[in-house]
Formats: structure tokens, C-alpha cells, sequence
């Protein structure tokens, strides 16, 4: 049997090559294969935070074989540019040395001669005659250097190797970069070259939004949430890799907590395998079926997903007086945005939808003392959504309409946190 490591077989936020599902029945491999064949149009993919993305590129357009830049890394304009002359080993200064050789030719002629002091009759003077020519080498180089636009030198390289660009997290990108960023590479784009961009759904247009010219040049690939037996197939596909034998029953409790995210299936199978001391293929089939592990499980993965974002909500925008205590049925004194966050918890929401009245009666259900007034909670849900819009995620972990009196949740690690975090002040 062969053996293989864990953490090679479930790897959460990254390529899990052995136990990676492409979903063959919804063609998405097929449809960013298009990108290959001479599309002529941009290409972006769209959906939701942790739905695999990325992953889902990268199986196709290797990093290795291609232009890679993750738009949340994204400083300057000159600095993006500059990292895909680096990623193609070119350099942003050109230099021209050129060399002129000269020779120096000498020749020289002598003679000697030796009479001897002693003379004798008839002895004849000893002499010579010698003659030479000598030869001298002399080198000139002379240096010429140009320094190159960033963005001509690196659009070049691009186009001289056929490499393929693609952009993680395009939304990232300032608005007005990301203007000048499609404006410049639109050549290689209509030329062919393979360019692609990765997104959230509900900024799939910017490219359209900050350059006119790519109206009908763009197509869409949208990643659909994961459905259940999707899911499970993680499962089902790296546990007997372990010679790991799980349930059905237990892997479904899995993927009933994992929030439609591939991601965090992952990261419960790798948990498991911790707590049972598996780091590499078992020698013997070792039986996992015992359910009350999985509370523990749980709390532990919540610890490492949604906590620091719920703990900025939690604390609320800075103010100079204490906010006042809304006390709790279970002993708490939380502020008003601890309290709007424990009513939330109780609701145990997924990636749905919140109607904000069935949220405020839970409010009134575990307050001791009187609710809030409504617009109380109102406000208290706008500032949310203002934070969580601020904050460097990929896309706000909840979003909170107004006038529909509707709340959002986007994120499902935040989702996630909500049913198994430490929800207390």
C-alpha cells in the first residue's frame, strides 16, 4: 500500500492534488479551458469566498507555467508590474555593451658585431644581424542603457513568452489601478493571450465598469455553492487513502457544518485525522465512527476561522464612553453590538439571509432587561457592515440592507464561527 502524509492528502487553502474534485458534471474545468484557444476576451471567475476558486484555476494554470499576482498584495501600480518582469525573469533596465579590438604593430632590426682584443692575422670579425616584429592587443567596450517603462517591458515579456496572467482577487485593486492595469494588458487580451481574473460575484463587472472598450469581451465563470455529496466526496476520497474507515453517518455530520465550503471540509478531515494521531497512511485500517469527538472538533477549527472578525464587530466603532450593559438569561453583560452578535449566534445562520425581525425578537428572548428599540438595532447593523467592509478580507464577512431591513452573511468562516465560536464578552 502506498503511503501518504495527511497533510498532502487534505490541504485546506491550498491544491489538494489527491483529493481535489473538479465537479466534472458542471464543466467548469471545460469552460476555463476556453481561455487556452485563442479566446480573445477576458476571463472571470466569480464566487464565493472559500467555494475554491483559486483552486480550481490553479489545476489548470499552474503558477509555475504562468503569470500569477495576488491582488491583495497590491502596493503600487510600479510594483505590480515590476513582479511579473521578475516572475519572467526579465529586467526592468536594458544594457548594450559592445566591444572594438585595435593592434598595435612594432618591428625592429639590429646588428652586432665582436672584434677580439688580441689581434691575429687573418681573424675574421664575429658579428650577427637579428630582426623582429612584435604585435600589441587593445580592447574598447563601450556601454549603452536604457531604462524601460515597467509596464512596456513587462506587457512585452508577456507577449514575446505567451505567458498567462492571472489576477487572484482582482477586487482588491483599487478602482482607479485596476482602470489603468485593463487598459494596458487589453492588446494581449484581444491578441489571444490568456488572461484571467479571479473575483466575488458582486464585482465580476469592474473590468466593464473602468474600461468601456470591454464590453462583449468578457466572459463569466461562475462557481456554484457546493452541494452536499460534493462535499462528502473529500471524504469518501482521502480517508481510505489513510486506510481510515468513516462512515457515511459521520462524514454527513461533517458536511452538514461545513457551510457549502470545500474549504472547511477539508480542514474537519485533517482536524480528524489530529485527534486520532494519523499523520501518514495507517498500517491497519483504523475504524472512526465514535460521534462525540466531533463537539471537540468543531470549537477547535472555529478557533482558526471567523474569531478575529467577530471580535472587531464585537467591539463595535470606537467611542469615548463605555456603551451601555445589555445583560443576558445566561449571565453576560454584553454592550449592544456583544448582544446583536449572541442573538445572531443563537440563529446559527448559514450563507442565507437574516430577516431583521426575526433577529430582534431573539434579542428580546435572551435580554433580561428591555430590548433595544429597533432602530437601535439598525444602527448597530449598519456600523457592522461598515466595519466589515473596511476590514482586508476578500469580501465583507456580512452586508446589511437598510431599507429591506435585510442581513447578509457572505463569509462562511464567519458563518461558521457563529455556530461554534466563543460567544462571549
Amino acid at each position: 500500500m502506498i503511503s501518504y502524509r495527511t497533510s498532502k492528502v487534505f490541504v485546506p487553502g491550498g491544491l489538494p492534488v489527491l483529493t481535489y474534485n473538479p465537479r466534472k458534471e458542471l464543466k467548469l474545468e471545460e469552460n476555463i479551458e476556453k481561455a487556452k484557444d485563442n479566446l480573445c476576451k477576458l476571463l472571470i471567475v466569480t464566487g464565493a469566498t472559500k467555494s475554491g476558486k483559486t483552486v480550481l484555476v490553479k489545476s489548470i494554470f499552474p503558477k509555475e507555467k504562468c503569470v500569477w499576482f495576488d491582488g491583495g498584495s497590491f502596493s503600487s501600480e510600479d510594483d505590480f508590474w515590476t513582479d511579473i518582469i521578475t516572475q519572467l525573469d526579465g529586467f526592468p533596465d536594458i544594457s548594450l555593451t559592445t566591444e572594438n579590438d585595435s593592434i598595435n604593430r612594432g618591428r625592429a632590426k639590429g646588428k652586432a658585431e665582436l672584434t677580439l682584443p688580441i689581434p691575429f692575422p687573418g681573424m675574421p670579425t664575429i658579428g650577427g644581424e637579428a630582426e623582429y616584429e612584435h604585435e600589441r592587443k587593445k580592447s574598447v567596450s563601450k556601454t549603452k542603457s536604457r531604462k524601460g517603462s515597467l509596464k512596456t517591458i513587462a506587457i512585452k515579456l508577456m507577449e514575446d513568452k505567451s505567458t498567462p496572467l492571472i489576477i487572484d482577487d482582482f477586487h482588491y485593486i483599487p478602482r482607479e489601478k485596476q482602470a489603468s492595469i485593463v487598459r494596458a494588458i487589453k492588446s494581449l487580451i484581444f491578441e489571444g493571450l490568456p488572461v484571467i481574473f479571479i473575483a466575488i460575484p458582486h464585482r465580476r463587472f469592474d473590468a466593464i465598469k473602468v474600461e468601456k472598450e470591454m464590453t462583449g469581451r468578457v466572459e463569466n465563470v461562475t462557481i456554484p455553492p457546493w452541494k452536499n455529496y460534493e462535499l462528502a466526496k473529500i471524504a469518501s476520497t482521502g480517508f481510505p487513502l489513510l486506510n481510515l474507515d468513516v462512515s457515511v453517518k459521520f462524514i454527513n455530520r461533517l458536511v452538514n457544518q461545513a457551510i457549502s465550503s470545500p474549504h472547511l471540509m477539508q480542514e474537519f478531515c485533517k482536524e480528524l485525522c489530529h485527534l486520532h494521531g494519523i499523520e501518514e497512511t495507517s498500517k491497519e485500517i483504523v475504524e472512526i465512527n465514535n460521534e462525540t469527538i466531533l463537539p471537540e472538533l468543531f470549537t477547535k477549527v472555529a478557533s482558526a476561522t471567523g474569531k478575529v472578525m467577530f471580535e472587531k464587530l464585537s467591539k463595535g466603532p470606537r467611542q469615548r464612553t463605555d456603551r451601555m450593559k445589555r445583560p443576558t438569561a445566561d449571565g453576560e453583560q454584553p454592550d449592544i453590538y456583544g448582544l446583536v452578535l449572541k442573538a445572531l449566534s443563537n440563529l446559527k445562520p448559514g450563507l442565507d439571509k437574516v430577516d431583521y425581525e426575526e433577529l430582534r425578537k431573539e434579542i428580546k428572548e435572551i435580554s433580561i432587561d428591555k430590548a433595544p428599540e429597533a432602530h437601535e438595532v439598525s444602527r448597530v447593523l449598519e456600523y457592522m457592515s461598515k466595519i466589515a467592509s473596511s476590514d482586508e478580507s476578500s469580501t465583507p464577512v456580512l452586508d446589511y440592507e437598510k431599507d429591506d431591513r435585510i442581513l447578509h452573511i457572505t463569509d462562511p468562516f464567519f458563518a461558521y464561527y457563529l455556530r461554534w465560536g466563543t460567544i462571549s464578552n
